[in-house]
C-alpha cells in the first residue's frame, strides 16, 4: 500500500481569479498532475489546494480505473480545500475546523481581529475493514499577506507582526489537528492504523510540527524508537527521517529546499513502513520551481510547486 500527500497548487477550473486563464493552460495542468498520480500509483492520496471540486473530478477522470473522492466542506477564503483520491471506498468520519474548547481565539491582523477556527477544514476518512483512519490537513501558510492584499510589508515591524500572526494561527491549527488525531487514535495507537498527513507549512523540527507528535522521546532514529513504553498508544511518528537525505524536501522557497509536507503515523503503522520518499519512487523530487513571496506569480502554471510525500506500508 502506498499512502501519500500532495499539494496540487491552485487546482481550479479556468476563468476564475485564481486558476488558469484558459482551457489550454488548464489542460496542461491536469495532464501534468495526472502523469504524476499515475506514476505514483497511490492507494490513498491526501490532496490540498483543491479550489474547485469539479476540477478534482476532472483530474480523477484522467486516471486509470475508478477513483473515489472525498472533499472537505470547509474551504478557505479563496475556495481551496483538502480532500482524498482513493482506489478504495471512503467513509468520512470527521470534517472540522474547530479549535479545542480550551484554546482561546488567536489574533490575525493589526486591527485585533481574532479567529477561533482553522482556515481550512481537517478531513478524516476510514478505508477498509481494519480500518485505516487518515486525516488530511493544510495548515496556515508561511507566505504572508498584508493589508490591502499586499505581499510585501511596509516596514520590518509589519513583517514581524504578520509573521507572528501566521505563527499563532498555524500553532492553533496544529493543536486542533492533534485533537482530531487523539480521536482517531482513541488511546490505542498500538492496535490502530492511523495517519495524519498534509501540508504543514513547516519543517519536521518546527514547534508547530512537533505539536502533532504527542509524547516525546521515541522519534525515528533515536534509541527510544524500538523501546516500547506507555506513550506509544498516543504517539504519532513523522516519517521524515526515513526519506533518503537527498530527497528530504518537497518545496523550494526562495531557492531553499524545505520539507513542509509530512506523513505522520501511529505505532502500528510506523513499524510496517518499508520505504518513504518524495516525488516519484526511485526518482525523488522533480525539478521544482523556486517560489517567492507572491503566490499569484504561478497562476495557471502546469503541475505543482510541491512534490508528493509518500510511504509504502507492508
Amino acid at each position: 500500500m502506498l499512502l501519500g500527500t500532495w499539494n496540487l497548487e491552485n487546482l481550479y477550473r479556468p476563468g476564475g481569479p485564481f486558476g488558469p486563464k484558459d482551457e489550454a493552460a488548464y489542460d496542461a495542468k491536469l495532464a501534468a498532475l495526472a502523469a504524476v498520480v499515475t506514476e505514483l500509483d497511490p492507494t490513498l492520496l491526501g490532496v490540498q489546494e483543491v479550489g474547485d471540486p469539479e476540477a478534482l473530478k476532472d483530474l480523477a477522470g484522467m486516471l486509470d480505473d475508478d477513483w473515489h473522492l472525498a472533499l472537505s466542506e470547509h474551504p478557505d477564503s479563496r475556495g481551496t480545500r483538502v480532500g482524498f483520491l482513493s482506489r478504495a471506498e471512503l467513509r468520512v468520519v470527521a470534517d472540522t475546523t474547530a479549535f479545542p474548547a480550551e484554546l482561546r481565539p488567536v489574533q490575525v491582523d493589526d486591527t485585533g481581529l481574532t479567529v477561533a477556527r482553522a482556515g481550512r477544514g481537517f478531513l478524516a476518512v476510514e478505508v477498509g475493514d481494519g480500518p485505516l483512519r487518515v486525516a488530511v490537513c493544510h495548515l496556515k501558510s508561511k507566505l504572508l499577506t498584508y493589508p490591502d492584499g499586499r505581499f510585501q510589508p511596509r516596514d520590518e515591524g509589519e513583517r514581524a507582526r504578520y509573521g507572528a500572526y501566521a505563527l499563532y494561527r498555524r500553532a492553533a491549527e496544529a493543536t486542533a489537528l492533534r485533537a482530531l488525531a487523539d480521536e482517531l487514535l482513541d488511546g490505542d495507537g498500538r492496535a490502530r492504523d492511523v495517519a495524519v498527513l498534509g501540508d504543514l507549512n513547516d519543517e519536521a523540527q518546527a514547534a508547530t510540527t512537533q505539536i502533532l507528535l504527542g509524547p516525546p522521546g521515541s522519534e525515528i532514529g533515536t534509541p527510544g524508537y524500538d523501546r516500547a513504553d506507555g506513550g506509544d498508544a498516543s504517539r504519532l511518528w513523522d516519517v521524515a527521517p526515513l526519506i533518503p537525505s537527498g530527497q528530504r524536501w518537497s518545496r523550494v522557497n526562495s531557492g531553499r529546499r524545505e520539507l513542509i509536507d509530512h506523513v505522520l503515523v501511529s505505532h502500528r503503522l510506523a513499524h510496517r513502513v518499508t520505504s518513504a520518499g518524495t516525488g516519484l519512487p526511485g526518482e525523488g523530487p522533480p525539478g521544482l520551481p523556486s517560489i517567492g513571496p507572491d503566490p499569484a506569480e504561478r497562476r495557471g502554471a502546469p503541475g505543482s510547486d510541491h512534490a508528493p510525500v509518500w510511504i509504502r506500508v507492508g
